[in-house]
C-alpha cells in the first residue's frame, strides 16, 4: 500500500493592474466617454443652459488626454421623471449596449433621472456591461461598491422634489380653475385664435366649418358622413391636415367651448412618474364657466345636438332580449329607417330585400311583425319601396305648394336678420374702439401713478377706468353672443328660403337628405294610407299609396 502524499496548498495573489471606476483610467488606449445633458423646459433661459452644458462637456472630454469623445447626447424640453420620450437618452443606452461607450458623465442625478426605479435599473444595466456613469454634482461613480446606496439616496431626493413640484403645479391648476381661468389649446381647436388682448377670438372661416358640422349633424348625417364630406371638400382640421376622423367630429359636436362656455378639469394626471392622463369621473372637482368667450354655436343649437346624440345612442339594439332584428343602429343612409313607424304598434319599419325566382324586391316591414309575427302587431302592412317613395314625393310637393304662400314673409325675415347683424357689427366695432381708448388711458394713468402713488385723483381715475373696462368686456361678450345667435337665425331662414326656391318646381326624385330635412315622422295607417308629419310646422298630410 502506497503512502499518501500531502500537498502544500497555497494561494497566490495576483494584484489588480486597473482600478475599477477610476475616471481617468485607460484600457488598451483611451476611454470612450459620452456626456448626457437635459433641460426640463423649452424656456429661453433653460435652452441657454442646455447649450452651455453641451459646450462644457465637449471641451471637458476633448481636453482630457485619456478620454476620447463618444458623443454628446442631449434632450431638451423633456421631463426627467420618465424615459419614454427621451430619444437621445435611448440612443445613448443603445450605443452602450453595442459597446461604443465606456463611461457616461452627467451633471447630476436629477439630470439623469428623477425616477429612482428607472435610474437604478439603467445604472445596473450599464454596470453589468462594465460601463460606468459619473455624476459630477454628487461625485458618484457607479462602478464603485457604495454607488448603489448613494444613488438610491440622492435619486430618492430628486424624485421627492419632482413629486412636490408636481403637487404644487396641480394645486396651482386647481386654484386657476376655481378662479375660472380658461386655457385654450389654439393649435388643437378649430374656430378660435388668441386675440391681441390675450382673449379668444373667432376665426370667421374656421367658425363656418364648425357651424357646417353642427348643421349637417342636425340634418341627419352620421359622424362618418360628415367626415367624408369634409375630406371630399379638402377642408383641413385644426392641425392643418385634410384627414378627418369620426372621433374629431364627435369632439367638435360635444365641446362646450363652441357655445361660449368651458368645463375645467375634465382630466387629471394620476402621478408625476407615469404621467397617465385619466378622465375625471368624479375623483376631482370640476368647474363650469359660463359665457367665458364669444360663442360660435348658439346654446339652443348645441343643446339640440346633444339631445340628438343621446337619441341616436340610446336606441334599442333589439326589440326584446329574445329578438334578433336590429332596431337601434342609427342609419344615415336611409331616412325612412328613422322616420317610418307602424301606426298600430309604434314599432319602426325596416328595409328588407326579398329575393324570389332570381328577382329582387325592396319592401319595408314593421319590425314587430318581422320578429314575432302577429303576436303583438296584427295588421301592419308590407310596403313596396317604390310605391312608398312616390307617396312621400307627392306629400312633399303638396307641402311645397302650401309653403309657397309664406315666401314673401320668409324673405322679409331674412333681410331683417341681415340688417340686425349689420347693426350689431357696427355696435361691436364702437365698443372695441372704446376698449382700446380705455386701455391706452389706463396705461398712461398707471405711468403717472408710479411716480406719485399717493395721488387720490389718479387712484380714483384708475378705478373708474378699470370698472369701465370690465363693463365693456361684458357688453362686447353680450353683443358677440347676440351676433352669433342672429347669424344662426339668419342662416336658418336663408336655408328655408333656398329650400322654398328649390322645391318651387316640385320634387321629382326621392332624396333621403331632403326627406330627412323636411319630414319629422311618417305613420303607416294601412296598406293604402300614410300620414306625413312635417318639421317646423304642425302640418300633417294624409297620402294614399298608389
Amino acid at each position: 500500500m502506497e503512502a499518501t502524499t500531502t500537498l502544500d496548498r497555497r494561494v497566490r495573489v495576483i494584484p489588480a493592474t486597473k482600478t475599477q471606476g477610476a475616471i481617468h483610467s485607460t484600457h488598451d488606449g483611451k476611454k470612450r466617454v459620452a456626456a448626457y445633458c437635459r433641460v426640463s423646459t423649452d424656456s429661453e433661459e433653460q435652452l441657454n443652459s442646455y447649450e452651455a452644458q453641451k459646450s462644457y462637456y465637449t471641451q471637458k472630454i476633448e481636453e482630457s488626454p485619456d478620454w476620447e469623445m463618444a458623443g454628446i447626447y442631449a434632450d431638451e424640453g423633456i421631463s426627467g421623471t420618465s424615459m419614454k420620450k427621451r430619444t437621445e437618452f435611448k440612443k445613448m443606452i443603445t450605443a452602450c449596449k453595442r459597446g461604443h461607450i465606456d463611461l457616461i458623465i452627467t451633471k447630476s442625478l436629477s439630470r439623469f433621472a428623477r425616477n429612482t426605479v428607472d435610474c437604478l435599473e439603467t445604472v445596473r444595466l450599464l454596470k453589468a456591461n462594465g460601463i460606468g456613469v459619473y455624476f459630477e454634482k454628487e461625485n458618484i461613480n457607479t462602478l464603485t461598491e457604495s454607488s448603489e446606496f448613494l444613488i438610491t439616496l440622492f435619486s430618492g431626493f430628486a424624485q421627492a422634489e419632482s413629486e412636490s413640484l408636481s403637487k404644487n403645479i396641480a394645486w396651482g391648476k386647481q386654484k386657476s380653475a376655481e378662479a375660472g381661468k380658461v386655457d385654450f389649446q389654439y393649435k388643437k381647436m378649430l374656430g378660435y385664435r388668441k386675440g391681441v388682448d390675450g382673449q379668444p377670438e373667432i376665426v370667421p372661416e374656421e367658425a363656418e366649418i364648425i357651424r357646417r358640422i353642427y348643421r349637417r349633424y342636425l340634418a341627419g348625417c352620421s359622424l362618418g358622413q360628415i367626415k367624408q364630406e369634409l375630406e371630399q371638400d379638402n377642408i383641413p382640421t385644426a392641425q392643418k391636415v385634410e384627414r378627418w376622423s369620426s372621433a374629431v367630429v364627435h369632439n367638435i359636436l360635444t365641446n362646450e367651448k363652441y357655445m361660449g362656455d368651458a368645463l375645467l378639469q375634465k382630466t387629471y394626471i394620476t402621478d408625476c412618474i407615469t404621467k397617465k392622463v385619466k378622465k375625471n369621473m368624479g375623483e376631482r372637482p370640476m368647474y363650469y364657466v359660463e359665457n367665458n368667450h364669444p360663442a360660435i354655436i348658439p346654446r339652443e343649437t348645441f343643446d339640440q345636438v346633444q339631445k340628438e346624440m343621446t337619441r341616436r345612442s340610446s336606441k334599442r339594439k333589439v326589440l326584446q332580449k329574445s329578438g334578433k332584428t336590429e332596431l337601434g343602429k342609427y342609419s344615415g343612409k336611409y331616412a325612412l329607417t328613422e322616420l317610418l313607424v307602424c301606426g298600430e304598434c309604434g314599432s319602426p319599419y325596416k328595409r328588407v330585400t326579398w329575393a324570389r325566382n332570381g328577382k329582387k324586391r325592396i319592401v319595408w316591414r314593421c319590425v314587430s311583425r318581422l320578429e314575432f309575427g302577429t303576436k303583438y302587431c296584427h295588421n301592419s302592412p308590407t310596403l313596396d319601396e317604390s310605391r312608398l317613395h312616390n307617396a312621400i314625393l307627392a306629400a312633399m310637393n303638396e307641402y311645397a305648394a302650401i309653403r309657397q304662400e309664406v315666401c314673401p314673409d320668409v324673405l322679409a325675415i331674412v333681410e331683417e336678420a341681415k340688417r340686425a347683424m349689420s347693426q350689431a357689427g357696427a355696435m361691436l366695432l364702437e365698443l372695441k374702439k372704446r376698449m382700446d381708448a380705455v386701455s391706452q388711458e389706463q396705461s398712461d394713468v398707471l405711468d403717472r401713478l408710479l411716480a406719485n402713488m399717493a395721488d387720490a385723483e389718479l387712484n380714483a381715475r384708475m378705478k373708474a377706468l378699470t370698472d369701465e373696462k370690465e363693463a365693456l368686456k361684458a357688453q362686447i361678450l353680450k353683443v358677440q353672443q347676440k351676433e352669433v345667435s342672429m347669424a344662426e337665425q339668419a342662416a336658418k331662414r336663408q336655408q328655408m328660403w333656398d329650400s322654398l326656391k328649390e322645391c318651387s318646381a316640385g320634387y321629382t326624385e326621392f332624396d333621403d337628405e331632403f326627406v330627412r330635412q323636411i319630414i319629422r315622422k311618417i305613420t303607416v295607417e294601412d296598406a293604402e294610407t300614410i300620414h306625413v308629419h312635417f318639421r317646423d310646422s304642425d302640418v300633417v298630410l294624409e297620402q294614399g299609396l298608389e
